[in-house]
């Protein structure tokens, strides 16, 4: 569970060597509409009947039993019960605080706007906070379960608001599977407790990645099933959703994938070692509660997944040869059939695709990975390429993508990979990502034009690479260098060239996840940018458990950096908030936020917020939403 293996984590990470902001889309990338699908003439083949299927499991589960005396029980993710799973962890309608890859497609997270209040998931509650008529007021909160389920095991990472619904999303080792809670939300910001839902899963969790999407009021789960590992009826792994109530059991799990909607992948997966039933579930909120169909093929168990406008790609690989190829799956959110080709290599994470306009999917890849599940995607070596291919060239997975569809990049050294469609152009390099900061962290930033076949620019930085985010149809480039902080720009519109530079002495980011920055644009070349910061000695996993020093907000003109000022915390200590559940803040805690031409820093359980006056940000005042505000000295 993620509890038990904090030390080994932190463990792990000591030895190893992110876009268009919602409600600002960048020009010069092409968006497609929301909900359109690009249909292929040959596709996956469905299982014909359920005698079909009955007959695939049972043939599935005899080589299983063969293999379970060779295989390592910690080798992979498993689909064991909860208690013997090996996995780890341990304004207005228009306006958006939510740092998303699409303009359209929400992404769960820790905070989001409804009317005129704030809604925040921290630490097992759902808090609310009034902004409206230049408010700053907590009004209500509420456990992020319900009244007659035990917490215990369970932990609440996202949620996303369709009208007046809140959807807090979970995953529960005690009750297996994706849990989501339900929520209404008055105008006044009161916060109820509707109902809560299981759906059959794996854990989802990533340390870049998102669990669920939305897209209108229809809620889009992408999740895994491995089918491979320990005993148990496969059949209970198709995919289902069970509405809780006191002393629920498995038998209340009702499926919602008849074998018509179950996909065969293209490979051989009956002979695969490590094979995943691939999940796309897709809820209608629209009426405030969760009626759910879903999607699902069999295929290989690593993966990396993303959710453009009109589909879900799900790229697989095999976990332990890398010869055997891979395959990436295109899963229309319309419900129709799924479609494959046969690839090369991985992608890093879900920043390593485009589907772009000109009706073609983009995609870097490395020759060495395994997926994005846990934390998998921080450490990818290989040589890189960049796939290019037509939406429509998508079949039944016999076809492989052509030598020409690859080109050949630069491979970066280094490990942590971080990479980005910005504008025109895809922009990658390595860092520290979530080691501590090195003495010499020079590195290069690659900028190559995804649609055309220019040259590649290297860019020389005095700093890593951590953090690749859009200014615009420019771009910012965030890494450490030595116990500093550096922030530097990128012009895209003609060549990519470097242009100013921030540093930021004695520090180093307080936030890894893609939302914790944020980008305010006033003006077609200026606007305003936030980010969580801490002291550069600290190790950046320290945002699991400790809360960011402070958000640091810079001004872009032209290209140039400017520091307007710091919105700190005063927090010393450990709040007691007699936390139940979510005791580690796996997704952040801390968020740069400006709403209806205000600007706020959440940090923790404090809210703080400032007024930009000469050029400046000053704190005009602050609130505590905490459950409990004493304050422990202890750690």
């Amino acid at each position: 569970m993620k509890y038990m293996v904090l030390g080994s984590v932190f463990a792990s990470i000591a030895v190893l060597v992110s876009c268009t902001v919602s409600g600002y889309s960048d020009p010069t990338v092409p968006q497609p509409e929301i909900g359109t699908v690009q249909q292929s003439g040959k596709h996956l083949r469905a299982f014909g009947s359920e005698k079909e299927l009955k007959d695939f499991f049972d043939k599935i589960e005899k080589k299983r039993d063969e293999r379970r005396s060779k295989m390592s029980a910690n080798s992979v993710p498993t689909s064991a019960s909860p208690s013997e799973s090996a996995a780890a962890k341990s304004a207005d309608d228009a306006e958006s605080v939510t740092n998303t890859q699409h303009a359209g497609v929400d992404e769960g997270g820790i905070v989001k706007v409804h009317g005129n209040n704030l809604v925040i998931l921290r630490r097992g509650k759902l808090f609310t906070v009034a902004i409206g008529d230049n408010d700053l007021r907590p009004i209500s909160s509420h456990n992020a379960f319900g009244p007659d389920i035990d917490p215990n095991g369970t932990w609440y990472d996202e949620m996303l608001i369709s009208g007046d619904t809140i959807a807090v999303i979970g995953y529960s080792y005690a009750r297996g599977g994706t849990e989501v809670g339900l929520f209404t939300i008055d105008q006044a910001g009161e916060l109820a407790y509707g109902s809560t839902y299981h759906l059959r899963s794996n854990d989802y969790y990533s340390s870049r990645n998102y669990a669920s999407r939305l897209i209108g009021n229809k809620l889009i789960f992408y999740s895994p099933m491995y089918l491979n590992y320990y005993g148990g009826d496969l059949k209970e792994t198709l995919p289902a959703v069970r509405k809780w109530r006191k002393g629920a059991t498995n038998d209340d799990f009702e499926r919602i994938t008849p074998a018509s909607r179950i996909y065969l992948g293209s490979n051989d997966v009956d002979n695969m070692p490590q094979t995943a039933l691939h999940t796309v579930t897709v809820c209608d909120l629209g009426r405030g509660n969760m009626e759910c169909e879903a999607t699902a093929l069999i295929g290989p168990a690593g993966n990396v997944f993303y959710v453009s406008p009109s589909s879900v790609y799900v790229w697989t690989s095999d976990y332990y040869s890398q010869e055997t190829g891979s395959t990436l799956y295109k899963m229309p959110l319309d419900g129709s059939a799924p479609s494959a080709l046969k690839t090369k290599g991985s992608p890093v994470d879900q920043f390593s695709f485009l589907e772009s306009n000109d009706g073609y999917l983009n995609v870097l890849v490395r020759s060495n990975g395994s997926g994005n599940w846990m934390w998998n995607a921080e450490t990818t070596s290989g040589e890189a390429a960049l796939m290019r291919v037509g939406v429509n060239s998508f079949s039944d997975g016999t076809d492989a993508v052509a030598d020409e569809n690859y080109r050949a990049l630069p491979k970066p050294k280094g490990y942590s990979f971080q990479n980005r469609f910005v504008g025109g152009y895809l922009l990658y390099g390595t860092g520290a990502g979530w080691q501590r900061n090195e003495r010499s962290a020079a590195s290069e930033l690659f900028a190559v034009k995804w649609n055309g076949d220019g040259d590649v620019e290297r860019l020389q930085l005095p700093h890593g690479v951590d953090r690749i985010e859009a200014l615009g149809t420019d771009a910012v480039v965030v890494g450490s260098g030595g116990n500093d902080l550096y922030f530097s720009a990128v012009s895209l519109r003609n060549r990519p060239e470097l242009r100013g530079r921030y540093v930021y002495e004695n520090g180093s980011q307080g936030e890894l996840r893609s939302h914790g920055f944020f980008y305010k644009p006033d003006g077609n070349n200026s606007g305003i940018l936030g980010l969580p910061v801490r002291g550069g000695s600290e190790p950046r996993y320290a945002h699991l458990r400790r809360d960011s020093a402070s958000i640091l907000f810079l001004r872009n003109t032209s290209l140039n950096f400017s520091e307007i000022g710091e919105l700190d915390s005063q927090t010393t200590g450990v709040i007691n908030d007699g936390c139940q559940a979510s005791c580690v803040d796996w997704y952040g805690n801390a968020r740069p936020l400006f709403i209806k031409g205000r600007t706020f820093a959440l940090l923790g359980y404090e809210i703080v917020e400032g007024t930009l006056k000469n050029g400046t940000l000053t704190e005009t005042r602050r609130i505590s939403y905490a459950p409990d505000r004493r304050v422990s000295n202890a750690e």
